[in-house]
């Protein structure tokens, strides 16, 4: 395979926020995108050239029905364009997506803990999926579709003691595929997921400014690929942080996988299956003017 690819992207956002009364608000929003493709094939010195224009529209309301509860709801598009072509030498169509979201916040003990609860649908069309006439190249005629519940909660349980906590259930399947079949699970994507991160800073005395953290992720096990033959177990992995802060000055030590946990984080195939990062220090220094 010898050719080319350029591709030139051009995007404008615009969005507007109403308040139609004082605990109802309306927002109205949109993407524009422009995409010039063009594919030069070398060995049959042939070039295709793809022009792609889409509107992505974002619509969102929420009620207020007390000043510490908000109920929303979210409706968006999305445009990714897709690189290469098919056996044919015909461009790629851009991915599209359409997600629903509808969810409730609200705020605990003035304001000291804070909750977020939503339940999402998103679906993707024009999924590059394998030819089954040609394995090395790919068509589209796949659509994935993920549903699921998302928990946070966020607080200040004592003066310089905070943490975050959140959950994720998640329905990650295939619905139209012409390889494998419907409703198997997407790869590498598990049905729970659960994170904790809590942190501790020094407000007074001699050790102002100095704080520490750790946190625990945890995912359950989840299909290796998208034929589901076979499963990457589950994993936790603990990560810390010791950090300083004074004035516009913050010096930071980040540890991931602070046990040197062995686990893999995601696959592709049988043959393509990434392990975790293993202990990793980092270090950082940043100064604000």
């Amino acid at each position: 395979m010898d050719r080319n690819e350029e591709t030139n992207l051009f995007g404008v956002y615009l969005q507007d926020e109403i308040a139609l009364t004082n605990n109802f608000k309306f927002s109205l929003g949109g993407r524009f995108d422009f995409v010039d493709f063009d594919l030069q094939d070398n060995l049959l010195r042939r070039k295709t050239s793809t022009y792609s224009e889409a509107f992505s529209p974002r619509l969102g309301i929420v009620y207020q029905p007390t000043q510490l509860v908000s109920l929303y709801a979210n409706y968006s598009r999305s445009f990714v364009p897709q690189s290469g072509s098919t056996f044919e030498g015909e461009s790629f169509k851009p991915e599209r997506g359409t997600q629903y979201e509808v969810g409730v916040k609200a705020d605990w003990f003035n304001g000291r803990f804070s909750s977020n609860l939503a339940f999402y649908q998103i679906t993707k069309t024009n999924v590059l999926t394998v030819d089954p006439q040609r394995p090395n190249f790919s068509i589209q005629t796949g659509e994935q579709r993920s549903r699921g519940v998302e928990l946070n909660l966020i607080g200040e349980i004592l003066p310089g003691w905070n943490a975050i906590a959140s959950y994720a259930y998640t329905d990650a399947i295939l619905t139209e595929d012409n390889t494998f079949p419907e409703r198997n699970r997407l790869a590498s994507v598990p049905r729970n997921s659960f994170s904790f991160w809590t942190t501790y800073q020094f407000l007074k005395g001699d050790l102002q400014g100095l704080g520490f953290g750790a946190g625990v992720f945890f995912a359950r096990s989840r299909p290796g690929d998208l034929d589901n033959s076979f499963t990457l177990s589950d994993y936790a992995r603990v990560d810390a942080a010791i950090y300083y802060k004074k004035e516009n000055l913050r010096v930071a030590l980040n540890i991931k996988n602070l046990f040197d946990t062995q686990y893999f984080e995601s696959a592709q195939s049988r043959t393509q299956i990434f392990p975790g990062a293993p202990f990793v220090v980092l270090g950082t220094l940043s100064l604000e003017f």
